[in-house]
């Protein structure tokens, strides 16, 4: 046996993600190469194959003076729209300083051009399509032994060669596959703060047209007892997140059936599971034990694209709206819940007033996150084939992101640029939750709001990426005095009762009204009134629980009480603008917040 170092690479968007894919072919290799702590009379197996892991925000340098210093034989990259501009970058450097390694790549945006990129760059080897797990086992054999069936690399099915492809692989066995985690001794500080990836199938019954998963229309199914017994290691060990990989999650009734009611089971109150599914899908079953879960235990995305139903048909998307809007607003009564609702600027047959009334129809059901995303064109999607039909004119680089279509102009797609990244401050922030809605109410629809308001900001010079938080709320401020001149004072309010929900301030934002009340006499009496109440909670809790042991003074630091003329905390947009017959004084206790949206629990009290 040769002792030829191989890594697995993986460059990740940010530092909180990891690649599920190296892990998968690497503990793939150790579980059916053979018993990879065994010495080989030099070295240990598991030293010849190893990962490592990188982000895009590093330098190109850095990495390759990382891989450089490992004095690897064979690397292989995992290709992304996300990394593929690095790992290029590194394609045309790394062989000028190690030109006898052998380079290969895999991942989805390699597989579907593999000829070309074999020819467009010299350095490389070969690269693995489809699913790799068996395939990166036997090139292991490959370089590992050179025996029998492997002595040439033409007799492995699945890669691509300078001199051609080697056939079809079948596709894999996913209850062959083995638990990327499992017997990981060094679990907690390798995952620690980063976001645990997880499959419970593969494959997807869909054919969205813009999707990767249209390709592969076989569902496969890991065996329900095995899955239970890998979630049971993540509750174990508490982890924070758990994101499952499945296209269309709930698309199996008794698959997800099983999941949900183990989790709720065996709930060990810290960990939340992200799912992505149907939403028109979801089961009278499946929604009866999602209203019985612990608030956050699980999350779901749910893809509606878009509500116009040409541009449904379109791509391919088969889709019950009347039925999803239902079942959204079902799980939003549930409150326990976080709902994420995903359209899709770009696509065949939507204008930009038809994007309007898609945003609108889904700003409606309430999401607690309403991501406004891009078309992306990708290799080997459906939606490449027919680019030019729709007159879809892409990025040539990736992410490879719609610039303009038949139906949507380049002046829309920046327009709704601006749209989605107020939608990103203002709304999916969840930061202005109280002051938004109302907003929103002078303006026809909601989508003219954000659209005023990119408007606004634009025209302005105001900074997006600023991190002062109350930057933000006081050009909110602005815009919203500029559109209701009138309402300054429930406006201060509102945004006063937002901010507060999120933080207690050191120090008090310009934007809120006079604290209490500017009479010299009623604001002493009024503070006597608070120091009796927090000596009151400390002497017998009535509102702060769990905060036994603190002294007045102490609870009177971590809390907040604010006084306000209108009923801000209404969720009813239309209530909040009647004033009160006498101020209401609001109890902010940081401690015990929403789980789903962070908020901290209020309590209406009296003096």
């Amino acid at each position: 046996m040769t002792n030829k170092r191989i890594i697995l690479v993986g460059i990740n968007a940010k530092y909180i993600h990891s690649n599920p894919a190296v892990y998968s072919l690497k503990t793939y290799a150790d579980t059916y190469y053979g018993d990879c702590s065994v010495f080989d009379g030099n070295s240990k197996i598991t030293d010849n194959l190893t990962i490592s892991e990188y982000t895009i925000n590093q330098s190109l340098d850095s990495i390759l003076a990382d891989l450089y210093n490992q004095k690897p034989d064979v690397v292989a990259f995992s290709c992304y729209i996300w990394n593929w501009s690095m790992v290029r970058d590194i394609l045309d450097e790394f062989p000028k300083i190690m030109p006898k390694t052998d380079i290969w790549l895999g991942g989805p945006e390699v597989s579907f051009n593999a000829d070309k990129l074999v020819n467009q760059y010299p350095a490389l080897k070969g690269i693995m399509v489809g699913e790799g797990e068996e395939t990166f086992l036997e090139l292991l054999k490959y370089y590992w032994e050179a025996a029998d069936r492997f002595q040439n690399l033409s007799d492995i099915k699945g890669i691509v060669l300078k001199e051609g492809f080697t056939g079809e692989r079948e596709l894999t066995n996913i209850d062959k596959l083995p638990f990327i985690y499992n017997n990981n001794t060094d679990f907690t500080d390798k995952f620690k703060n980063r976001i645990i990836y997880y499959e419970s199938q593969r494959g997807c019954p869909f054919r969205c047209s813009y999707c990767l998963s249209s390709i592969d229309k076989s569902v496969r199914l890991r065996d329900l007892e095995t899955v239970k017994k890998e979630l049971k290691f993540f509750l174990d060990n508490k982890v924070d997140q758990v994101k499952f990989i499945d296209r269309t999650f709930n698309c199996n009734n008794e698959h997800a059936l099983s999941i949900w009611r183990f989790l709720k089971e065996n709930d060990n109150g810290i960990t939340n599971f992200h799912f992505e599914i149907a939403a028109d899908l979801l089961s009278t079953q499946q929604l009866e034990i999602i209203s019985q879960m612990r608030p956050g235990l699980i999350q779901l995305e749910i893809g509606v694209q878009s509500t116009n139903e040409k541009t449904l048909k379109a791509i391919n998307r088969h889709m019950d709206i009347e039925q999803l809007k239902s079942t959204v607003q079902k799980v939003h009564g549930y409150k326990n819940t976080h709902q994420h609702l995903d359209l899709i600027a770009g696509l065949p047959y939507e204008d930009y007033n038809s994007f309007a009334s898609s945003f609108n129809e889904v700003y409606k059901m309430q999401p607690n996150q309403l991501q406004l995303g891009f078309l992306k064109v990708l290799n080997g999607s459906p939606m490449k084939e027919k680019a030019e039909e729709y007159g879809i004119v892409y990025s040539s680089k990736p992410p490879y992101e719609v610039l303009y279509t038949n139906w949507l102009s380049y002046d829309d797609v920046l327009k709704l640029k601006g749209i989605e990244e107020m939608v990103e401050l203002y709304y999916n922030s969840g930061q202005f939750s109280h002051t938004v809605p109302v907003l929103v109410n002078e303006f026809g629809t909601p989508f003219e709001m954000f659209e005023a308001l990119a408007g606004y900001y634009q025209d302005n010079g105001y900074f997006i990426n600023t991190p002062s938080r109350v930057y933000r709320y006081n050009v909110l401020l602005e815009f919203a005095l500029k559109t209701a001149p009138e309402k300054d004072r429930l406006f201060r309010q509102l945004l006063t009762y937002d901010i507060y929900l999120r933080e207690n301030m050191k120090s008090r934002p310009d934007f809120c009204q006079a604290h209490f009340t500017s009479n010299k006499a009623d604001g002493i009496s009024l503070k006597n009134s608070v120091r009796n109440f927090y000596i009151e909670e400390e002497n017998s809790p009535h509102f702060l629980k769990g905060y036994e042991g603190y002294q007045s003074i102490q609870l009177a630091k971590m809390t907040h009480i604010e006084a306000f003329d209108f009923p801000v905390w209404e969720e009813t947009p239309d209530k909040c603008n009647e004033p009160l017959k006498k101020p209401a004084y609001i109890l902010f206790d940081y401690k015990n917040r929403n789980v789903l949206n962070h908020d901290a629990s209020t309590f209406i009290i009296e003096f």
